[in-house]
C-alpha cells in the first residue's frame, strides 16, 4: 500500500479541515497567554496534530469499512471500493489509528482523553451497527455537528490552554468560532449526502436528501451557512473582545456572497458539479480557521 492510497483513505478534505482547526485553536491559545516564549508548545502541537489525524482516519476509515457496497455506487474512487486497499489492510489502519490517539490522550489528562474518546465513540456509532446513526438523518447531522463544533473547538482549545500553562477559561473568539461552526457543520452534514442519493436510496439509508429531495436539502444547507456567516458578522464584533471586530465582520461579509453565488449556479442533479460545490464549502470552512485567528492576532 502506497502513501497515495492512505491519503485517499483518510479523505483529504477532512484531514485538512481537522489540521487547520487544531492550528487555528493553537494560535488563539498562544495569543491568550502572551507571556509564552516564541515556539513554546510546538512539540505539543505536533503530538496534537498526530492525534487529530489518527482520530480522523479512524472515523472515516471505519465508515468506508461499513459502507463498501454503498461506496461502490456513490464513491467508487475510494480505495476499498476501487479495490486498491483490502479489507484486512483497512482494518489494520483503523486499528492503529484508534490506538495512537488513545495512548497519547492517556498521557495528557482527563480532558484530552474525554475529547478523544467521545469523538471516536460518536464516529463509531455513526457508521457501525447496532446504532448506525447515519440511518437517522437528524441524529446523524447532530452527531457530526457536535464533534466538529463542540468537541474539536472546546476540547482542543482547553487542551492547549492547560498544556501551555493557562486555565480553562474559554475566550470569546473560541466561543464565537464554536457558535459559527454549529450551523456550518450542520450544513456540511446535510449537503454531503446530496450527490449520494442513488446509493443511499438503494441500500436503505434515509438521509435528508433521500427523504426531502436534493433541492430542499440544498436550500436548507445554504440557509444554515447564511446563519453562520451573518451570526458571526453581527454577533462577533458585539460579543468578542479579544479579536479585531473589523477583520472579523469584514471576512464574513466577504465570504457570504461567495456562498450565495456558488449555490445559485450549481445543478443539484449533477453529481460532479454538486461535489465541486460541496468541496468549495469545505474550502470556506478552512478559511474560517484562518480568519478568526487572524482577527485575534490583529486585535
Amino acid at each position: 500500500m502506497g502513501l497515495g492510497v492512505l491519503w485517499r483513505f483518510s479523505r483529504p478534505h477532512t484531514i485538512v479541515g481537522t489540521a487547520l482547526s487544531v492550528l487555528g485553536l493553537y494560535v488563539i491559545a498562544v495569543a491568550s497567554i502572551p507571556a509564552l516564549a516564541a515556539g513554546e508548545g510546538a512539540g505539543d502541537l505536533a503530538w496534537t496534530l498526530l492525534a487529530a489525524f489518527c482520530v480522523n482516519v479512524f472515523i472515516v476509515g471505519l465508515n468506508q469499512l461499513e459502507d463498501v457496497e454503498i461506496d461502490r455506487v456513490n464513491k467508487p474512487h475510494l480505495p476499498i471500493a476501487a479495490g486498491d486497499l483490502s479489507i484486512p489492510g483497512a482494518r489494520a489502519i483503523v486499528s492503529v489509528a484508534a490506538a495512537i490517539p488513545l495512548l497519547l490522550a492517556i498521557t495528557q489528562g482527563a480532558l484530552e482523553l474525554a475529547a478523544v474518546g467521545f469523538a471516536m465513540a460518536v464516529g463509531a456509532e455513526y457508521s457501525s451497527p447496532p446504532l448506525r446513526l447515519k440511518r437517522r438523518p437528524v441524529v446523524a447531522a447532530l452527531a457530526i455537528t457536535g464533534v466538529r463544533a463542540v468537541v474539536v473547538n472546546l476540547g482542543v482549545y482547553g487542551h492547549f490552554a492547560l498544556s501551555l500553562g493557562g486555565d480553562l477559561a474559554i475566550p470569546g473568539a473560541v466561543w464565537a468560532l464554536t457558535l459559527f461552526v454549529l450551523p456550518f457543520s450542520f450544513a456540511i452534514a446535510v449537503l454531503k449526502d446530496v450527490p449520494d442519493i442513488e446509493g443511499d436510496r438503494r441500500f436503505g439509508i434515509s438521509t435528508f436528501s433521500v427523504r426531502l429531495g436534493p433541492e430542499r436539502v440544498h436550500a436548507i444547507g445554504v440557509a444554515a451557512l447564511t446563519v453562520a456567516y451573518l451570526g458571526m458578522a453581527i454577533g462577533g464584533p458585539l460579543l468578542v473582545d479579544d479579536a479585531n471586530p473589523i477583520v472579523l465582520a469584514a471576512g464574513q461579509l466577504a465570504l457570504l456572497p461567495v456562498v450565495w453565488r456558488w449555490a445559485s449556479t450549481v445543478d443539484v442533479h449533477d453529481r460532479a458539479a454538486f461535489t465541486r460545490f460541496y468541496m468549495g464549502v469545505w474550502g470556506l470552512f478552512f478559511a474560517e480557521y484562518l480568519l478568526v485567528p487572524a482577527a485575534v492576532l490583529s486585535a
